[in-house]
């Protein structure tokens, strides 16, 4: 997850394509007819792509702080190392899981897992992957000088053990089924041994190298311009063999400035679309902007529950003071729904029937000035500061920061507005030591799975993405049940129960859904739509839109 929960572009909920039909390209569920949500589709690719070509250039809204795949934890870092380095099972563009670098994977008990490895992988040096990579990669997130954002994946792993040449085997202590679907992300990435051993600690940075098994091996670093990726000839999944030789990524963190790069074609593509530009874009007709399935839902999320937020009342009375259709339209181009729970539709793809039932039983959000005005002045916060965190990262992050204050202010909180670097606003989401002194940031939470159950982990005590170290013992052993349930249906009915004790102590502010997006300009196509770009290959489909 990274920066993952900052609110960045905030066009990432496509999961409003939270059924199947929606992700197969059904027009928006959540479209309520009043102008509110403009009309579109969802689809989890683009038309494939008709030919081959020499060179993509790729635009990301800032430049990656690490290609390391134990410290990737946001968007701009995930998506280059998507098309990289691999793990060893693969998050698919309709958000289902299947083999990747482990050809299977058995449990012959709750608490164990066998992965059986995909034989004559070779690394972009030309070496064999082996079991004693995997090992080591995977032992990285546990090693607390790698300072990996992901190490609390691991809290149950007992050990990670090599058992054949091409087996490995963990144990764990108790029971961790979202343990295994991680291994789609991040958590369960391959890199070379050998590589990791001879870089230390320049791996994965301007001075170091990445060697994994993607579709295409980092070719140049070049810092603060551009990343370049180049075709690996070797690659093993034929299925995805690049059709593209090069891929270079730019990096324009002015949204103007990335709009017009995309109107120019000085960058063909980009994920997260500046929602500020979705109608000029979808109008240009120098491209297209289309919308995939995604898991993410914008919220506030409390970093401190000590002091007036601490009471939920006053949480209450900020969550009903907030217009959420006028922050929509702002902040989101329009494209969106208000969110009745942290966790957005789409992150519920994993049992999708069950989905549209979960969330019908939850309260919709409510617009009550008045009644949030009361509330505050029966707890006797009225006056009291509120420090909401701001930043020019992206203007949706200042807009929603507007929004709160002046929501705040007219129920009696005095919101202040503290500005930081965009880099700064980036450590809120890795260093606890940043948020000291802050009450509010505007988040973009979304699942690296099609599980539900992941999002709500981050809510659990002492979570790394707990960021408010929010604690409800009821809900820790709730969770705890729900992880040891190995059937889909089973967990969802767990989880759902779990998303209301969420909804009711709010911890997480909901405040909207927007789908994920992406700009293909006129002579590109094929590129996958939703929020599965942070582990699919990609680039890998991408190439001429005409023969």
């Amino acid at each position: 997850m990274r920066m993952p929960r900052a609110i960045v572009s905030l066009v990432c909920t496509a999961a409003l394509a939270a059924t199947a039909t929606a992700c197969s390209g059904a027009r928006n569920p959540g479209s309520t007819g009043n102008g509110t949500v403009p009309d579109y589709r969802t689809t989890p690719t683009s038309a494939p792509a008709k030919g081959s070509l020499d060179s993509v250039t790729w635009s990301l809204y800032a430049e990656p702080y690490t290609l390391d795949y134990a410290l990737a934890y946001d968007y701009p870092p995930n998506t280059v190392l998507a098309n990289v380095c691999e793990q060893l099972l693969r998050f698919t563009p309709d958000l289902k899981i299947e083999p990747g670098l482990a050809v299977k994977y058995a449990q012959p008990d709750p608490r164990t897992l066998v992965y059986t490895l995909r034989p004559d992988v070779e690394f972009h040096d030309g070496t064999t992957m082996s079991a004693d990579d995997v090992v080591a990669s995977l032992k990285r997130h546990m090693d607390p000088a790698t300072g990996s954002p992901w190490g609390s994946s691991f809290k149950n792993v007992d050990s990670i053990k090599k058992t054949g040449p091409l087996e490995v085997t963990i144990r764990l202590s108790k029971p961790d089924v979202l343990f295994n679907e991680l291994m789609a992300a991040s958590p369960g990435t391959v890199e070379s041994a050998a590589t990791l051993a001879k870089n230390g600690k320049d791996y994965g940075t301007p001075k170091g190298t990445v060697n994994c098994t993607g579709p295409f091996a980092l070719a140049k670093w070049a810092q603060g311009d551009s990343i370049t990726l180049k075709k690996n000839p070797a690659y093993w999944d034929r299925a995805l063999t690049p059709k593209t030789d090069t891929v270079k990524f730019t990096f324009i963190e002015d949204s103007a400035a990335r709009t017009n790069a995309l109107l120019s074609g000085t960058a063909d593509g980009g994920y997260m679309v500046p929602s500020a530009s979705l109608a000029q874009l979808r109008s240009s007709g120098k491209g297209q902007v289309l919308f995939g399935p995604n898991t993410a839902a914008a919220t506030l999320a409390v970093l401190d529950f000590d002091g007036p937020l601490g009471d939920l009342r006053v949480r209450q009375a900020l969550s009903m003071a907030l217009d959420r259709k006028g922050i929509i339209k702002a902040a989101a181009g329009g494209v969106g729904v208000p969110a009745k729970a942290p966790a957005a539709q789409g992150a519920w793809a994993l049992v999708p029937d069950k989905t549209s039932g979960y969330f019908d039983a939850l309260p919709e959000p409510k617009y009550d000035v008045k009644a949030a005005k009361k509330l505050v002045t029966e707890t006797g916060a009225t006056g009291r500061k509120v420090t909401m965190v701001t930043s020019s990262l992206s203007p949706e992050i200042s807009v929603v920061a507007n929004a709160v204050q002046a929501a705040g202010r007219q129920i009696g909180l005095d919101v202040e507005l503290k500005t930081v670097a965009p880099e700064a606003y980036s450590s809120l989401f890795v260093d606890p030591d940043a948020r000291t002194g802050l009450d509010l940031v505007v988040t973009n939470g979304y699942d690296n799975t099609p599980d539900p159950l992941e999002f709500y982990q981050y809510l659990r005590t002492g979570h790394f993405g707990n960021y408010g170290n929010w604690s409800d013992t009821e809900f820790d052993a709730a969770f705890d049940r729900a992880n040891a349930e190995p059937d889909p249906a089973k967990r969802a009915d767990l989880t759902a129960k779990l998303q209301q004790m969420a909804v009711r102590e709010l911890p997480l502010i909901p405040l909207y859904e927007a789908p994920f997006s992406v700009y293909l300009g006129k002579r590109i196509t094929g590129a996958p739509t939703g929020i599965a770009q942070l582990y699919y290959p990609w680039a890998a489909t991408i190439g001429a839109a005409q023969r």
